[in-house]
């Protein structure tokens, strides 16, 4: 036995038998290996704990996470390894969580699009078509932890130059693209947004791309419905066109209407709900649905015009002589106003391509009509439903009407998004208002 303060060495190891001075020696030979060799690579470089060299000649780092969850990174060169170990290192005290390795944009689609709430059922319906249909096919299968923001943005120029879509269009899918990325961010998945601004430069760069609706000026507003009077095959779309140029509603707004939301007798109409018609998806076909107006201010009630009451009449006179009735029940709204004859809802397609087909005859009877004067031949320009909103709103500016009030008649949440269209107000009202004020600075001057 040693006594006290007596150590280990070469002079008192004689004093044991030959079993003890064996299994000193081991210890002390172990004991020195540990502290003085320390694991290497190939070209004699120190490892440090946790690296290792696989056989093939790359580099593994291994470390646990707080659960004890063992994970791995993996390099061609140490030098790779030892960057990617700073990554770990701060994701590590950024709480960043380690198994986002393998987490694809796919995956943080499936989770927004189980945990999203407060948007309408057709605005999410719309998401997940654009997402689906742009983004999970092949770019929604990247890895989340190698995104950078110059992916995204070569993405989204991608489906502007290479897929021809709209940059309204490409906007959408930036929307989803951007709220399933920041789920990623909240859950700690990833430490940014590489979907941040990354859309802003193709916007700036195609200011100038996107066609301004127009509205109708007051001669082809007086074609238009001119040529819907006349009997014939296009008067049947008389009465809901004219609703929709007289009031300003939205296509929605005006298909969703129902008789019990109207009041012929005090000549009001009830905007309390719109109709939308969505792609379900998944091969699910599409469906109509009734929604509540996307703002408080959407829900109004608005006058009916002269012409508008007798739109409605008209309508009623041609369901009755044709004997239709309405079929539908949606979303437990029916007894709708403006139905196809089968009984079924109207919807946006339909219009439209009802309109294309009024322009091109109307086109066709004034040339007919004015062979010989061709050259101060007024024609309808192309339009779409929406556009009859645009008109309704230029005749309110020409009008006088305040500001205040076409923002109530029109159920805009801001002022500004009606002093945008007030802006753009027909050039001879600008003319006029020009000369008003040119008049009255003359006055105040005292010139004549």
């Amino acid at each position: 036995m040693l006594r006290h303060g007596q150590t280990l060495d070469k002079e008192n190891i004689s004093g044991y038998n030959s079993p003890e001075r064996v299994l000193f020696a081991v210890i002390m030979r172990g004991l020195k290996s540990l502290a003085v060799e320390r694991r290497k690579d190939s070209k004699n470089r120190v490892l440090k704990e946790g690296e290792y060299q696989r056989a093939n000649g790359t580099f593994e780092y291994k470390w646990r996470d707080r659960r004890g969850n063992r994970h791995s990174v993996y390099a061609k060169t140490l030098q790779e390894l030892r960057e990617k170990e700073v990554d770990v290192l701060r994701d590590v005290l950024d709480g960043i969580r380690p198994e986002n390795c393998k987490l694809t944009i796919n995956d943080l689609y499936e989770n927004w699009v189980r945990l999203k709430r407060g948007l309408k059922d057709n605005t999410f319906q719309n998401y997940q078509y654009m997402y689906r249909q742009y983004v999970q096919p092949d770019f929604g299968r990247s890895k989340i932890v190698e995104l950078k923001r110059s992916d995204i943005r070569a993405f989204y120029n991608h489906l502007k130059d290479e897929c021809h879509l709209k940059t309204s269009t490409v906007d959408c899918v930036h929307t989803v693209m951007h709220q399933v990325l920041e789920l990623g961010v909240e859950d700690g998945y990833i430490r940014y947004n590489p979907a941040d601004n990354a859309l802003k430069e193709l916007k700036r760069a195609h200011a100038n791309d996107t066609v301004k609706r127009k509205a109708l000026t007051l001669e082809e507003q007086e074609i238009f419905e001119n040529f819907l009077r006349q009997p014939g095959e296009f008067n049947k779309w008389y009465p809901i066109f004219t609703v929709m140029l007289w009031t300003g509603m939205r296509v929605g707004e005006v298909t969703g209407l129902r008789w019990c939301d109207i009041d012929l007798e005090k000549e009001k109409i009830d905007i309390n709900h719109t109709l939308v018609y969505y792609d379900k998806g998944q091969n699910k076909g599409l469906s109509f649905a009734v929604n509540t107006p996307k703002t408080k201010s959407g829900r109004r009630v608005i006058d009916m015009l002269p012409q508008v009451k007798e739109a409605f009449l008209q309508e009623k006179r041609n369901q009755e002589e044709f004997g239709i009735k309405c079929t539908v029940t949606i979303d437990g709204y029916t007894d709708f106003i403006f139905i196809n004859r089968y009984g079924g809802t109207q919807h946006q397609g339909t219009l439209n391509k009802a309109l294309r087909r009024i322009i091109r005859d109307c086109n066709y009877a004034l040339m007919d009509a004015n062979s010989g004067d061709s050259d101060n031949l007024v024609l309808l320009p192309k339009f779409s439903n929406h556009s009859l909103r645009h008109t309704f709103t230029t005749r309110m500016c020409e009008a006088g009407v305040k500001v205040k009030a076409m923002q109530d008649i029109l159920g805009h949440a801001d002022s500004r998004t009606t002093m945008d269209i007030y802006a753009e107000a027909t050039p001879d009202l600008k003319r006029e208002e020009m000369n008003r004020l040119g008049a009255y600075f003359s006055k105040g001057s005292g010139q004549t």
